[in-house]
């Protein structure tokens, strides 16, 4: 090899490098290898790679500090290394167009659109009302998670499944920090499945395009991916008693989010409740819904005995949380009173959609000490009271008669821009969004074909990754399922900007040659083990960094060390980026590492030492199983890569 086309290749600008690696690359030479041979004939560090290497060190510190947000740290990182000249000017904003970006942000949407559809929600309600035992419900909502979080954003699929699991946990009489966590652990393992489950998959996909020149596959990560999350499920059904008995600390958005409201839905001709009785419908509800009048023929009877025959054309008053009124409309084709009314109303603008919203009656509402037939506020506002919560007083009668008082919680329904006139006139102070679907007309099958078409799409390589989502994405928006602002609600901004501003970051550490540098130490140990433990060897350093650092510092600081070391070592990169993103995705030890590990933290009462002890035996066995599923998989030579 010519050391001075090495030398030369090492100080060009990046613009005129990438040719000549491209080039060489044709040849079979790695631009790690290169590297290497550059840094062992002379010792060295140019001021790049020092101002590189204390860039990303303070970075590291910055991350594991947690005295500012990600989103920030990042922007600082960035921002330093375009100052310092570490990053190309012309190169700074190149991450915000990376495929990863466009990966995520689709896949969000599309979680978002099945989440509004109900669909999980109505499928899981029936498996678990004939599943007694916890292990067996445990396995079935892991085995859920896991398989959503295959197919859209692990956060996502968790947080759908969270008040399921709290039903599932009331019904049983078991404490829910008996099913969280096991439900967090479910969805980072089943994100490991496909390309595009969890973050770091996606982004060390990125990593393997930049340094040789092809991304990976949806399915690629699947025959170590899929294993592992069977054996971590099966671990999860078992090991669940090992976590204590605590009760969770609501906080007052999870207060609001399980309050119970009282809504009066009237039961048409065809609904399957036709002659079924009042506790046949409570039954329905799994215990978490309550018939608290029946209105029939214009009589009021308070409190239905339970053996009462329901008739098409009663009006009901129940009392139970959004989820669970909603989960039960369709099924029992039962129709809240107005809201077909609402719907219909036409909007003032094409940016005006059908929303609805929890409020909170202030202290100088006009609507203190009045009912909704005396506020007449569909005639008036054009908007709906679906439900009313009447903060620690009981509540009877039908809905219309009922006054409000000071602090009460509506959900009113009608078009953005009424109900933002509604609530100002009103005297109403809008809660946090929790993007409530009651009332909404919802088509079910839609987003899951729409999800099945994208995946398909992109495993028979037709159009990339990317192109797929994004697609997918757009047409979820455009077929109704979910409305432009949920698509853009949907969306975690400041996830988004760190990634765009890590991942020059991250590249500078390979252009620079600064990960070469780092490569050449690890790969001295290395070298003194056999392959297969340098890929474990790297697996434990991935999982020990990440509670430290968020996952995706994690994979866009140690990708490009693994491609070095790699290099260094003379074996194919594919079993070292496999290791760092398995790692990455699998911080079972803390609840820092991960937002799905601090997501379950206050609703089940989880303390820090808590998640040791479930996921320390789960981390063993992913540090062993996952080090022999890549080995197995991802060959060491170059040769024999797929």
């Amino acid at each position: 090899m010519n050391p001075s086309l090495t030398i030369q290749t090492l100080e060009c600008p990046r613009a005129e490098r990438i040719p000549v690696l491209a080039a060489l690359g044709e040849l079979g030479y790695a631009p790690g290898a290169l590297w290497l041979t550059h840094l062992r004939k002379s010792s060295s560090m140019t001021l790049h790679q020092i101002e590189a290497l204390c860039i990303v060190f303070g970075m590291l510190v910055l991350f594991a500090s947690d005295r500012l947000r990600y989103d920030m740290v990042a922007g600082l990182s960035l921002a330093c290394a375009i100052a310092l000249g570490v990053i190309p000017t012309g190169h700074a904003f190149m991450g915000f167009s990376n495929s990863a970006i466009i990966i995520i942000a689709s896949a969000l949407v599309l979680s978002r659109a099945v989440a509004v559809s109900g669909v999980v929600d109505h499928l899981l309600s029936h498996i678990l009302r004939v599943i007694e035992k916890t292990s067996l419900q445990i396995g079935v909502l892991s085995a859920a998670v896991a398989a959503l979080s295959a197919l859209t954003k692990n956060v996502g699929a968790l947080s759908l499944l969270m008040p399921i699991a709290a039903r599932a946990a009331k019904r049983a009489g078991r404490p829910l920090a008996a099913y969280l966590m096991p439900l967090s652990f479910a969805s980072l393992i089943g994100g490991t499945i496909t390309g595009i489950g969890t973050s770091p998959n996606i982004l060390i996909s990125s990593v393997r395009q930049q340094a040789m020149g092809r991304p990976y596959a949806l399915l690629d990560f699947a025959p170590v991916g899929l294993p592992l999350t069977v054996l971590a499920v099966g671990f999860l059904i078992l090991g669940w008693p090992l976590l204590p008995r605590r009760k969770g600390q609501a906080q007052v958005s999870e207060q609001v989010a399980f309050s119970a409201y009282t809504s009066e839905v009237r039961i048409p001709e065809g609904s399957p409740i036709v002659g079924k009785t009042v506790h046949d419908l409570e039954e329905r509800g799994d215990g978490s819904i309550s018939v608290s009048a029946l209105m029939r023929e214009h009589n009021h009877h308070n409190v239905p005995a339970g053996d009462w025959t329901l008739r098409a054309g009663d009006v009901l008053a129940l009392r139970a949380d959004p989820a669970s009124l909603q989960a039960l409309l369709e099924p029992a084709r039962l129709k809240l009173l107005g809201a077909e009314e609402v719907a219909q109303l036409h909007p003032r603008d094409k940016n005006d959609d059908l929303e609805t919203v929890e409020a909170i009656v202030s202290a100088q509402s006009r609507m203190i000490g009045h009912t909704l037939e005396s506020l007449q506020l569909r005639r008036r506002h054009h908007v709906n009271v679906l439900a009313l919560s009447h903060a620690g007083r009981s509540v009877g009668g039908p809905l219309r008669h009922m006054r409000f008082h000071f602090g009460d919680i509506v959900v009113l329904q009608g078009q953005r821009s009424q109900l933002q006139d509604a609530l100002t006139e009103l005297g109403c102070l809008p809660l946090a969004e929790r993007h409530l679907a009651v009332g909404r007309p919802r088509a079910r099958i839609w987003p899951l074909l729409i999800l099945a078409a994208a995946v398909l799409i992109s495993v028979m390589r037709v159009l990339p990754v990317e192109e797929a989502f994004f697609i997918a994405a757009g047409a979820a928006v455009l077929c109704g399922q979910i409305t432009p602002r949920e698509a853009y609600d949907a969306i975690d901004w400041p996830v988004i900007v760190m990634l765009a501003c890590l991942i020059p970051v991250g590249e500078s550490l390979h252009d620079t040659g600064a990960a070469a540098i780092l490569a050449q130490h690890l790969a001295s140990v290395a070298s003194l083990i056999q392959p297969s433990l340098a890929v474990g060897l790297v697996l434990l350093i991935a999982m020990l960094a990440t509670p430290f650092l968020h996952h995706v510092a994690t994979v866009l600081v140690f990708g490009p060390i693994a491609v070095a070391i790699a290099a260094s070592l003379h074996l194919a990169a594919d079993p070292f980026l496999m290791s760092v993103a398995l790692g990455a995705s699998c911080d079972f030890l803390t609840p820092i590492g991960h937002q799905n590990n601090a997501l379950v933290m206050g609703p089940a009462g989880y303390r820090f030492g808590d998640y040791g002890r479930l996921g320390l035996p789960l981390s063993c066995i992913v540090l062993v199983a996952g080090t022999v599923l890549i080995v197995h998989v991802w060959p060491f030579w170059q040769g024999n890569k797929p």
